[in-house]
């Protein structure tokens, strides 16, 4: 665990069960499905997340769907900056009342972005965010890490906290069954590994589903470019071959690159096996495939 999470523990007064529950009536927040909000009310949960991420001093930490701040508490004990977006105006004109009340202290490390995490563009955030760590709401949690992942490069790592089975799909390895679109465009940004898992009764209301964790660490170096136009095509590449996944790339990618013969001749080109499927493929033979277009 890093010194820093020791050495900063107890400065913020964590939420419990009960006081979720009293913030939430304090506020008149019902939690819908369709923000995907489930709260996690256990102490040790947000330290273990706040953990497994490393995040220290240094770290200006994106929160993503904040909530009533049970994590965001947790990350101000350790880190010097936190900026939360939050899509319910609710949540977001609270939180700060929350942080000053049980973290009088640590408040003026938060900024709250009122907003949509799926639409964030870089110019609005107050500071570059150096990591980005959340509990992410599970209806959009692969699309808002893609797109925070290719907006804001200045992140490094990223430990969020999403359905078990999408946790799974995500740090997948190639040639597994449950390997697919959101794997391989994952791995394009950087490596992928599943960091943990997290129970049903940590939240309130309780989930139909357990729930994982995941870490990317940013290619130090990439070993390919990382920009919007090149990205864009390699993913246009991984959306065909994973559309018709039961077949061979040769027929999958027939209509991305006109017609099942010249799907063929690039395929050979970038040095892979035609009757392959595109399951057996890491994110680097998507990025020499998609150097053929």
């Amino acid at each position: 665990m890093p010194e820093s999470v020791v050495a900063a523990r107890g400065q913020a007064e964590l939420l419990g069960p009960a006081e979720v529950r009293v913030l939430a009536e304090r506020f008149g927040v019902r939690p819908t499905k369709q923000l995907g909000q489930n709260f996690v009310h256990d102490a040790n949960t947000v330290r273990r997340i706040v953990a497994a991420a490393g995040v220290g001093r240094e770290d200006v930490v994106l929160e993503v769907g904040p909530g009533l701040g049970s994590l965001t508490l947790a990350l101000l004990d350790v880190v010097d900056r936190v900026v939360a977006v939050e899509l319910d105006p609710v949540l977001a004109r609270h939180l700060p009342e929350t942080v000053a009340d049980r973290a009088p202290e640590l408040a003026q490390r938060l900024a709250v972005v009122p907003g949509d995490a799926l639409r964030v563009r870089a110019d609005e955030l107050p500071a570059a965010p150096t990591a980005l760590v959340a509990n992410l709401p599970y209806n959009v949690a692969v699309p808002v890490l893609l797109h925070l992942m290719a907006e804001l490069p200045s992140i490094t790592t990223a430990l969020v906290m999403v359905q078990a089975e999408v946790a799974d799909r995500l740090s997948a390895e190639p040639g597994s069954r449950i390997y697919g679109v959101p794997s391989v465009k994952a791995g394009f940004f950087g490596t992928v590994r599943r960091a943990g898992s997290v129970g049903r009764q940590v939240f309130w209301p309780v989930p139909q589903v357990e729930s994982g964790l995941v870490r990317i660490d940013r290619y130090a170096e990439a070993p390919w470019s990382l920009d919007e136009v090149h990205r864009r095509r390699v993913f246009a590449v991984v959306d065909a071959a994973f559309a018709q996944r039961r077949k061979t790339l040769r027929a999958a990618l027939g209509g991305w690159a006109g017609s099942p013969a010249e799907a063929e001749k690039r395929l050979v080109a970038a040095g892979i096996e035609p009757t392959a499927r595109g399951e057996t493929l890491d994110t680097a033979a998507f990025v020499r495939l998609a150097a053929q277009s």
